[in-house]
C-alpha cells in the first residue's frame, strides 16, 4: 500500500485546495465506485434526490471527529499497509428503517469490509458510531416520509437496466474531511496491495 498526497507524507500538506469552503473536524475513509458503476450511480443519486453532488463511494469509516488528524493519519499508514485488494458486488436495493436511507446492499466483500472497519475503529481512529456499522452504497437520504416508496421503486427500476456488471475491485481507499457546505474534500488516497496474478 502506498499513500499519495499532492506534496508530501506530512499532515500539514495534505490538504487539497478548499476552493472557499471551510472544512470541519469530520473525516471519513471511503472507496469510490469506478467506472462505469461511478457513471450510472452518480447519475442514479441525480436523478432520485435532484440536489445530490456527492460521488457513489461505500463508507469504510463512517464520518467522526479527530482529535489529531496526524495520529489518525499514521495509524491509518500503519494498519492500512498490508491490506490486499479486494472484490465487492453489489446486491439489491435497500431501505434502513429508521433513518430512510435508500441504498445499495454489499453481497459480496461485506466480511472484508467489516474486518477493515472494526480494525481501524480503534485508537485515534475510534468513534462511537450512531448505528451499527453496515456497509452500503447509498443512493438517497433525507427523503420525505412520503417520497420513499417512490425513490425505492424507480431505484429498483434502474438498478434492472444497467447491464454492466455489479462488482468492482476496491484498490484504493481515500481519506476525506467533511465541510460546512457538507462538500467533502479528498485529503489522500491509500492503495491496497494488489492481488497476486494467478498463472
Amino acid at each position: 500500500m502506498s499513500i499519495q498526497t499532492a506534496k508530501s507524507d506530512k499532515i500539514s500538506t495534505m490538504h487539497c485546495s478548499t476552493n472557499g469552503v471551510t472544512p470541519v473536524n469530520s473525516y471519513a475513509l471511503v472507496a469510490y465506485t469506478p467506472n462505469p458503476l461511478k457513471q450510472f450511480l452518480d447519475g442514479l443519486r441525480r436523478e432520485l434526490v435532484s440536489t445530490c453532488r456527492i460521488q457513489s463511494h461505500l463508507t469504510v469509516l463512517p464520518p467522526r471527529p479527530l482529535a489529531s488528524v496526524e495520529d489518525a493519519w499514521n495509524q491509518l499508514q500503519r494498519q492500512l499497509q498490508d491490506v490486499p485488494a479486494f472484490d465487492v458486488e453489489l446486491g439489491e436495493i435497500e431501505v434502513f428503517p429508521v433513518t430512510s436511507v435508500v441504498y445499495l446492499s454489499v453481497c459480496r466483500g461485506r466480511q472484508m469490509i467489516e474486518q477493515i472497519h472494526n480494525e481501524l475503529n480503534v485508537d485515534h481512529l475510534a468513534y462511537e458510531e450512531p448505528y451499527p456499522y453496515h456497509p452500503h452504497v447509498t443512493l438517497a437520504q433525507s427523503l420525505e416520509p412520503h417520497e420513499v416508496d417512490r425513490v425505492v421503486e424507480l431505484a429498483k427500476r434502474r438498478w434492472a437496466e444497467f447491464r454492466s456488471s455489479h462488482t468492482f475491485c476496491v484498490e484504493t481507499l481515500t481519506f476525506v474531511q467533511n465541510t460546512v457546505q457538507d462538500c467533502w474534500m479528498d485529503l489522500a488516497e491509500c492503495h491496497l496491495t494488489p492481488a497476486p496474478i494467478l498463472r
